[in-house]
């Protein structure tokens, strides 16, 4: 469970007990599910009509401007690298190509997730995980997250709301036992989660002497750099200054 809580962000995971017998056979936010792979669509329909646990968190706002927080959002590898150069985090993300990541947070959790859309002011990630500890063994599970971003002056407010299917089926039932008693434990492990990206983005923007000669030093792919550095025109000043 522990990745189905911390995905996406790294992905974005996790949630509180829910059937949801009254759902409709496909969520509103995707476009059809003619235009997604067979096994996206299936993990798709598996977790909206039967998710194990659901839960919407509204997480800290980011003050940084819009296009800079996107930048953030849409490049998890450099936000993961600069938390942990940060000591924020110890998780990992390694691009598979524009959509598709891998992630591992250093603590028995791995998984893969996938951006399914990517709108203004939304992103919707599908994930598959799994987290080996020493009671439960290794338990996998896959999860439906929908983030939201809502611009407010200099400030970005963001707004998780994910779905999680547990294939074990005693971790299953476990899980739902013991949210009612420790959901806002989830809750704040989710908000820690999304409020690393917020973090890590302040930083680029408030002390911007430090984050840009990090950024140029980091090894990123360059068009994972070439990103961020398009959202912050000072890393571009500072290079133009250092480099005349």
């Amino acid at each position: 469970m522990a990745l189905l809580l911390r995905l996406g962000l790294i992905l974005g995971v996790t949630t509180v007990a829910s059937g949801q017998p009254s759902a409709p056979p496909w969520p509103a936010f995707l476009a059809s599910r003619d235009g997604f792979p067979p096994e996206v669509v299936s993990t798709v329909e598996r977790v909206w009509r039967e998710p194990t646990l659901q839960r919407t968190v509204q997480g800290r706002s980011a003050r940084v401007p819009f296009a800079v927080y996107v930048a953030f959002v849409d490049s998890p590898d450099v936000t993961a690298a600069a938390a942990r150069f940060r000591k924020l985090a110890r998780y990992e993300v390694e691009p598979l190509d524009d959509d598709r990541y891998l992630a591992d947070d250093h603590d028995g959790a791995r998984g893969v997730y996938r951006v399914l859309v990517r709108e203004p002011h939304r992103r919707v990630m599908v994930s598959w995980g799994q987290h080996s500890g020493h009671i439960l063994g290794t338990i996998r599970g896959s999860a439906l997250t929908d983030l939201e971003l809502t611009p407010r002056g200099e400030t970005v407010e963001q707004t998780l709301t994910a779905y999680v299917r547990i294939d074990n089926r005693l971790a299953a039932a476990l899980a739902r036992l013991l949210i009612p008693l420790f959901g806002y434990l989830a809750d704040r492990k989710l908000a820690e989660g999304i409020g690393v990206s917020a973090a890590v983005a302040e930083w680029a923007v408030e002390e911007s002497e430090a984050f840009c000669p990090w950024l140029a030093e980091e090894p990123l792919r360059p068009e994972r750099r070439a990103r961020i550095l398009a959202a912050l025109p000072s890393c571009q000043e500072l290079s133009a200054r250092r480099d005349p």
